[in-house]
């Protein structure tokens, strides 16, 4: 028998497309918000392989999209999309939390400090099981969470479904900036802007235009995309951790 389609949520898919202008089924795609240009990666926590990288097998940070590349290859398998997730020191370590394969490669960092990083809230962004989220750092440290990946990064830009107060509309600086967030616990959307944007608006596009509750702030000036459906493999500064899909090639 032919099972009978979901009417809220056939009609939730068809506001996406008209919304997005692109077939509901593309993982990525580009979008217009205001007077700026973004790109979206969508992903189901639940059908897609999402993990966090940050070293090769001989302890070499990698650093690159095409070394991401080639050590999954090596290994049998094929990245579908990639990005820079989270800040990092000059020896490209993480210097927030940092969780690989469910082991803790670097301790969460709640000292106060200078830089985006230590704007407060920061938060995390965790994958476990077919799970995801975006969580404030203290709620998640407080939390039972033990996800299999987790990368801390801050601000958040959206907390709470607030824009963080530490960002104001008067603002006025501009760089290329990157981050995600996560919609019913699983479906994870990463952005970036094809342009330079200030940190407001950049927030406003996550609560407003994307409807998210907390959305996490991941890098600006070095934020980098892999997304071979739209021609993009960008070859920028060396990175830290990265978040990527992995699947069968």
């Amino acid at each position: 028998m032919i099972g009978r389609s979901n009417p809220q949520k056939l009609f939730l898919a068809l506001v996406l497309a008209v919304l997005w202008g692109v077939p509901a089924a593309a993982a990525c795609r580009d979008f217009e918000e205001g007077a700026a240009s973004y790109a979206i990666c969508e992903f189901d926590a639940r059908k897609s392989d999402i993990r966090l990288f940050l070293e090769d097998s001989k302890g070499v940070v990698l650093g690159s999209f095409s070394a991401l590349e080639s050590a999954l290859n090596a290994k049998g398998e094929a990245l579908a999309f990639a990005m820079n997730a989270g800040m990092y020191d000059q020896n490209r370590e993480p210097i927030g939390l940092f969780i690989q394969r469910g082991q803790i490669v670097h301790p969460a960092n709640t000292r106060p400090g200078a830089g985006n990083f230590h704007m407060k809230p920061n938060g995390v962004f965790w994958i476990d099981d077919g799970k995801a989220g975006v969580t404030e750092t203290g709620r998640f440290l407080s939390s039972r969470l033990h996800p299999a990946y987790a990368t801390q990064s801050g601000p958040l830009l959206v907390s709470g479904g607030r824009i963080n107060p530490h960002i104001h509309d008067s603002g006025s600086s501009e760089k290329i900036r990157n981050g995600v967030c996560v919609a019913e616990g699983r479906f994870v959307r990463f952005v970036i802007s094809n342009q330079p944007v200030t940190f407001h608006a950049f927030a406003h596009l996550f609560r407003e235009r994307l409807q998210c509750a907390d959305a996490l702030f991941l890098d600006g000036s070095i934020s980098s995309l892999y997304a071979p459906e739209l021609g993009r493999r960008d070859r920028f500064m060396p990175m830290g951790p990265i978040v990527g899909v992995v699947k069968k090639p």
